[in-house]
């Protein structure tokens, strides 16, 4: 993002997200803190090409995001962003295969007679290769959020987002998530997840931390842990994904 701003129409206006420059590297894990209202979604959505800003521009792999029409828009987003959320978001009647194929709807480099392998390749590559034709009642909350993350993988998007991803797991379950994001981590999956959790957020290799709309820190892993680093000064180096 470069000076990425969203103001909300009033009256009177609301300023949710205030300029920022955030540049993500490939392959990265960000994780983004907050307190509820402080801007964290907004920032979510401008990165997920669900809103646009009203201010400076979003560049996903180089192309900037906010030039496009609304149809070039939702076929990027469907092609290269992958999304989870806390609630799943999956069809009940439908098996887990089916609510992963659904996923590919919206990506017009998927051909309809792929999607049924690269569902089930993806329910495999999160261990649910013995699930894929359980309906999401018949799935614990652990398994429900893998279908969510297949979902999100299975067209192999450069981009992962991920709202609250354990929010409404228990701390086993949750931790075997986490430890799912870290494996698609270490294969090279870009990641950008938002937490309340001081625990979940440490896992990244950056940290953001929003507040009154605003980035107000950003932190980076180092070999003793998470240190400080003054300012929301960008990376250098890097094309920025979002």
């Amino acid at each position: 993002m470069r000076g990425a701003a969203l103001t909300y129409p009033g009256p009177p206006p609301v300023r949710a997200l205030k300029p920022c420059h955030i540049r993500v590297h490939p392959g990265e894990y960000v994780t983004v803190t907050g307190p509820s209202g402080s801007g964290k979604s907004t920032f979510l959505n401008i990165a997920g090409l669900l809103d646009t800003p009203t201010q400076g521009t979003c560049l996903l792999d180089g192309t900037d995001t906010t030039t496009l029409s609304e149809r070039d828009r939702t076929a990027l987003r469907g092609g290269r962003i992958g999304f989870v959320f806390q609630s799943f978001h999956l069809v009940p009647h439908r098996s887990a295969v089916e609510n992963v194929m659904l996923g590919m709807l919206y990506n017009p480099a998927v051909a309809r007679h792929e999607r049924t392998s690269l569902a089930r390749d993806a329910l495999v590559r999160v261990g649910l290769g013995h699930r894929l034709d359980a309906v999401p009642t018949r799935l614990s909350g652990g398994e429900r959020q893998r279908v969510a993350i297949a979902r999100a993988l299975a067209a192999a998007p450069s981009l992962l987002l991920c709202d609250e991803p354990t929010g409404n797991l228990d701390t086993a379950t949750a931790a075997a998530v986490l430890d799912l994001l870290d494996s698609l981590h270490q294969d090279g999956m870009t990641l950008v997840v938002i937490t309340h959790d001081r625990a979940v957020a440490d896992r990244g290799d950056r940290r953001l931390h929003i507040k009154d709309g605003e980035v107000t820190d950003v932190q980076r892993r180092s070999p003793n842990g998470i240190r400080a680093v003054s300012g929301a000064a960008e990376p250098k180096g890097a094309t920025p994904c979002a």
